[in-house]
């Protein structure tokens, strides 16, 4: 299976994107600020912990239980200068230590209905043994 995340919209605080399923539309994204443009913190690009979105390129996807939050959840892994990265609910960048926040983009610098789009997400990654994620 293999997920695509657009981001389209990189604003001073946050970025929104919208996440694709095998090439069809599943939900919005929330993410922190795009601080890092080619894969690599260089130049005057510099991480700032729990608001800095993970850097774009693919990643191999798991899901298994998040200690933080007490139940199964889409894992990200191998992203370089970040640990923990995850697919789960919240409302606002600020929900987010990097990770990727689902739902819908209908108000400004949110998203909502976030829950419903987790849960769903991750009952289809559980069945899957080959997921990926491109982030372009």
């Amino acid at each position: 299976m293999k997920l695509l995340l657009k981001r389209i919209a990189m604003r001073e605080t946050y970025t929104i994107g919208k996440l694709y399923v095998d090439g069809k539309y599943f939900c919005d994204t929330i993410e922190d600020k795009v601080r890092d443009l080619n894969g690599v913190f260089d130049g005057n690009e510099k991480k700032v912990y729990g608001e800095t979105a993970i850097p774009y390129g693919s990643y191999q996807v798991i899901v298994n239980h998040s200690p933080k939050f007490k139940r199964e959840l889409p894992r990200l892994l191998n992203v370089p200068s970040f640990d923990g990265i995850l697919i789960h609910r919240g409302n606002t960048a600020s929900d987010s230590a990097g990770c990727i926040i689902v739902g819908e983009n209908k108000v400004v610098g949110k998203v909502i209905n976030s829950t419903q789009y987790e849960l769903k997400l991750t009952e289809m990654l559980k069945r899957e043994k080959n997921v990926t994620i491109e982030i372009v």
